[in-house]
């Protein structure tokens, strides 16, 4: 394993497909790679289209579109425009409960780039583009993968490498594609299809975008063909799939290839993880189940909404029993609003207020009403998924807590530690100060500030969240700052 590439543990219940070979060697390069999984087949256009048809091949980032359908839609994009298109692997992942991607081009990058490969061959595309985050461990592992197979002439189409900031929203399909069209990573405020080419394509052309286990499947599907591959799994949801599963006290998360359908509590157990006080599946745009129905929840689609939850991108966190759920809720959601980019009004203030809310009934000032309320403002009204997904993970833990939500109403409090069970990464940036002996309740830093600041029933500034500032946010914060009458805000350099 190169330096500074971590390596995160695998497991495996059932036939390793994904996994093979990784509890041989910590990465596979080109020769172990093929040594475990054979050479690669070539197929055409029509057998690969075929193929992913048979099995229902779905996108494994999160949305589990039919793959064969956006496929086809590029492919119609290119006959009519005369553009070849081009094939993205998004491997971004800011999820934080989420390293599956990351694990799959650490330790196995060779079947991703298999995948995407082949399909870039049969479908006549100008070039191959795999999306990483900055700073991740695919910055290290995709360029050197494809430096063995460039010496071992395995790819027929140029591929290249792209770095993109590493945010929640940047793995978003317009934002990937406005990262790797050198703009800034933010979602088009206004609808557009990659698959269609133009504004919404990479360099303008047709552009088939999926997450790296998306192209690592196909790869699979491709070698095992349609009845092998189907061998696992459910009749509807065939194949396996690798889940994330956090577990508390700083142990670090384990990745493990799971038949479709499997029982959540028997992939809690293989990784001796309790279901504790409630298990959250599908990240931080996922959903709260109560621990009884997460136990006998199938992992797949069809599964978590039967239960009330989605699958999303198969990452699992549990609350540890005497945690504060309305605590861990309330530091999730704040820093899902300084991740959003506020370019919509959904993400500018109902994120914000939605953290508020949160913080405020956690305090035991504030009502489950009125964090609904905030949650319900961006529903469906957003320029991409965050306000929808980030009021699901709220909501849905509402419902799951409920007596520890009427604790807090009722008490002020549950009596249960503050902890910090669901994965973050470490504050970036920096925060607004208060001096408390200088204010003296002017109000006019909520006016200048109304995405950071709110008032107190006595006309004292309240702070939305405790996340640091966003970018997006730092003009307000200097206008406060330079208007505060009594020099009591302060914007401490970075």
């Amino acid at each position: 394993m190169s330096a500074g590439l971590a390596v995160t543990e695998v497991r495996r219940l059932g036939p390793a497909r994904l996994s093979a070979g990784l509890d041989r060697w910590e990465r596979l390069d080109l020769a172990a790679h093929e040594r475990t999984h054979g050479p690669l087949p070539r197929v055409s256009q029509e057998a690969l289209l075929a193929l992913a048809e048979r099995v229902d091949l779905r996108g494994r980032g999160g949305a589990a579109f039919p793959f064969a359908r956006k496929a086809h839609a590029a492919l119609a994009a290119t006959q009519r425009g005369g553009q070849a298109p081009v094939l993205v692997v998004n491997a971004t992942e800011g999820e934080p409960p989420s390293v599956k991607d990351a694990t799959l081009l650490t330790r196995t990058p060779h079947l991703v780039l298999d995948g995407v490969s082949l399909a870039a061959a049969a479908f006549g595309a100008a070039e191959v583009v795999v999306a990483v985050a900055a700073g991740s461990p695919g910055e290290l592992s995709v360029p050197a993968a494809l430096d063995e197979r460039a010496r071992a002439r395995r790819d027929q189409v140029p591929t290249r490498t792209v770095c993109v900031p590493e945010r929640f929203v940047s793995g978003e399909s317009g934002a990937l594609v406005r990262a790797v069209n050198g703009r800034d990573a933010v979602p088009s405020t206004r609808p557009v299809r990659a698959a269609e080419g133009g504004r919404g394509g990479v360099r303008g052309r047709p552009t088939l975008l999926c997450n790296a286990e998306t192209w690592a499947q196909l790869a699979l599907l491709v070698r095992l063909g349609a009845d092998g591959y189907a061998v696992v799994g459910t009749p509807e949801e065939s194949g396996t799939l690798l889940v994330t599963v956090n577990r508390a006290g700083g142990r670090a998360p384990v990745v493990v290839e799971i038949p479709a359908g499997a029982p959540l509590g028997i992939v809690l157990d293989a990784c001796g993880v309790d279901p504790g006080a409630g298990v959250l599946v599908g990240g931080y745009h996922g959903g709260w189940l109560r621990p009884e129905v997460a136990e006998r929840t199938a992992l797949s689609r069809a599964g978590l909404t039967a239960a009330g939850g989605v699958l999303g991108a198969a990452s699992v966190a549990v609350l540890p029993q005497g945690v504060c759920a309305l605590g861990e809720l309330t530091r999730v959601a704040g820093w899902l609003a300084g991740e959003s980019v506020g370019q919509c009004g959904p993400c500018r203030r109902g994120l914000p207020e939605t953290a508020a809310a949160l913080a405020a009934l956690t305090r035991g000032s504030g009502s489950p009403e009125e964090v609904r309320h905030a949650a319900a403002q961006g529903r469906g009204r957003g320029a991409c998924a965050h306000p929808d997904g980030t009021a699901r993970f709220v909501l849905s833990g509402l419902t799951a807590f409920a007596d520890e939500v009427t604790a807090h109403q009722q008490h002020g409090g549950c009596g249960r530690r503050p902890g910090t069970s669901l994965p973050l990464p470490e504050p970036a940036g920096t925060r607004l100060t208060l001096d408390w002996s200088r204010c003296d309740a002017h109000g006019l830093c909520a006016s200048l500030a109304p995405d950071l600041l709110t008032l107190d029933p006595h006309g004292y500034p309240v702070f939305r969240t405790d996340a640091p500032i966003a970018p997006w946010q730092e003009s307000q914060a200097r206008r406060a700052v330079a208007g505060c009458p009594a020099l009591a805000l302060r914007l401490p350099r970075a």
